[in-house]
């Protein structure tokens, strides 16, 4: 099913043609049409279970989708390993769990990448992740190590270990789902920032507050489909599927 598309005045950075994807005999994603203009902030939205994570995963092949064809930046994913490798430098992804390494410093883990895959010195790798740590409002951790941190400063320093591969398109999926809800609001308040300066966003989240105040548009997926795409004053307040507007009623209770 078609999502409705995005703005046609910018170029895509992501594009998703007929894209379909299976574990084993079950389908979890079917016929997925989507386009993301650059600069665009998505949430995506559904029951457990509905596709969204292996949505976004499928965009730098964490996931391989088994049809269609995945467009990002112009580059086609689906064409070889190649083309996997440019489309990953310019995709920075935040997970559930931090996924940050135990024994580096949260320096060591924001420059590493920098260093490794883009071939930055040290210097200016370093120059990047103090940057990064500020920009996320933690630059005094910066010698400490995951464990001395609580959830909600991992999480931070996760997305600026993203950013200092300068992507030019940030997943997140269910970043805050592993917080305690005293922590919610502060990794919020960083992606909210990161939003207003113009980041390319697919967000898949249950907050649906940060979807209100922050996404251009909402997508409702379920059984592996977009079911309906709207501006978020449509999407809460006028949603035209009934799938929608039952997930809508049990997530306000």
């Amino acid at each position: 099913m078609s999502d409705g598309g995005g703005s046609r005045d910018a170029p895509s950075a992501v594009r998703m043609e007929g894209v379909g994807k299976w574990f084993g005999t079950f389908q979890a994603l079917t016929d997925i049409d989507l386009d993301v203009a650059q600069g665009e902030r998505i949430v995506i939205c559904g029951p457990s279970g509905s596709g969204k994570s292996t949505l976004i995963r499928c965009m730098n092949r964490l996931e391989p989708a088994q049809r269609g064809k995945i467009f990002v930046d112009g580059i086609e994913l689906t064409a070889g390993p190649k083309n996997v490798e440019k489309v990953r430098r310019e995709v920075g992804m935040v997970f559930q769990q931090f996924n940050l390494f135990p024994h580096m410093t949260v320096m060591e883990n924001c420059a590493i990448a920098p260093r490794k895959v883009r071939g930055v010195d040290r210097v200016e790798a370093e120059r990047r992740a103090r940057h990064y740590l500020e920009r996320v409002r933690i630059p005094e951790q910066a010698e400490k190590y995951p464990a001395e941190l609580s959830g909600g400063q991992q999480q931070r320093v996760a997305i600026a270990r993203a950013l200092c591969m300068n992507p030019k398109l940030m997943l997140f999926d269910e970043p805050t789902s592993a917080l305690d809800p005293e922590m919610v609001k502060e990794v919020l308040d960083t992606m909210i920032d990161l939003a207003q300066e113009g980041m390319t966003m697919l967000v898949v989240t249950h907050e649906m507050g940060f979807a209100r105040r922050v996404a251009d548009r909402v997508i409702f997926m379920d059984r592996g489909e977009i079911v309906e795409t709207a501006p978020p004053d449509r999407f809460f307040d006028a949603p035209e599927h009934k799938r929608t507007r039952a997930f809508l009623g049990q997530i306000s209770h």
